[in-house]
């Protein structure tokens, strides 16, 4: 794969993968668009691991503290800010797990994987982000985060296997229709999506390590660092510019970017 190819790829993940705008619908977009040839799983797995330590890094005291508290949960004490966030990021995994592995073992992930669904995922998921950004409350924060929250954002997070909806995108909206403030909203969704990659690259990651020869090694460590570089700079504008910005300029760019694609699906 060439440099260009792999830049390009690295950047969209890193740049999309915590906006409200779909890093995967981007992704699939990409090859059908320009012509350029699929990334492959080896390249598809190393971005996603870049914007994993991306987002690792950034909220880096929140992960220590939910690793603490599986610590806590292991000795039995579920009352620890820590326990808490620890078991409500496990139950919000659960469902998009199960229905990622749904999909895939009948084969209807590769059947939405079309510039039609990604254009009405896109379309339809940013009016309701809209509608819910705009009339959430702003009365919650994380220490209301309990396990009923956990799984409403969690079943809402499933939702995302559709390529076009946005993990970060779904989730947010999830977390404002509950009331939660735009930062901690943000901050819970960001959160989810780290036990979210890990899941998915340990679905992937053996077929990888199996077929990759040193080229595709090179080729996802490049891709690895500039996905890492971008999803941090993405994820740290995102989060200063939501304290007076609302998600209204990423729902704009969905609804235009879902209505071009609508165009060219139904010409």
């Amino acid at each position: 794969m060439s440099l260009f190819n792999l830049l390009l790829v690295a950047i969209i993940q890193g740049t999309t993968e915590f906006l409200p705008v779909s890093s995967s619908g981007h992704l699939i977009l990409l090859p059908i668009l320009t012509g350029l040839a699929d990334q492959g799983q080896v390249v598809d797995v190393a971005v996603h691991v870049g914007t994993l330590g991306a987002v690792i890094l950034y909220f880096r005291k929140d992960v220590l503290m939910a690793l603490l508290g599986f610590r806590d949960l292991r000795r039995g004490n579920r009352e620890t800010p820590g326990a808490r966030l620890a078991l409500g990021l496990v139950i919000a995994t659960i469902p998009v797990v199960l229905v990622g592995l749904v999909l895939s073992l009948t084969g209807y992930d590769e059947a939405l994987r079309s510039i039609t669904v990604i254009g009405w995922a896109m379309l339809i998921f940013g009016i309701v982000l809209y509608w819910a950004d705009q009339r959430g409350q702003e009365q919650l924060d994380t220490k209301h985060w309990g396990l009923r929250h956990a799984l409403i954002m969690g079943l809402w997070q499933a939702v995302a296997l559709i390529p076009g909806t946005s993990r970060s995108g779904i989730t947010i909206t999830g977390a404002r229709a509950l009331g939660y403030n735009r930062t901690d909203a943000a901050r819970i969704s960001m959160l989810m999506s780290i036990p979210t990659i890990i899941a998915s690259g340990v679905l992937l990651g053996a077929e990888v390590i199996s077929t990759a020869d040193a080229q595709a090694a090179r080729d996802g460590a490049i891709a690895a660092f500039f996905s890492f570089l971008a999803a941090l700079g993405a994820l740290s504008l995102m989060m200063r510019l939501l304290h007076s910005v609302s998600f209204t300029p990423y729902v704009i760019y969905r609804i235009f970017l879902g209505i071009v694609l609508l165009a060219i699906a139904y010409s």
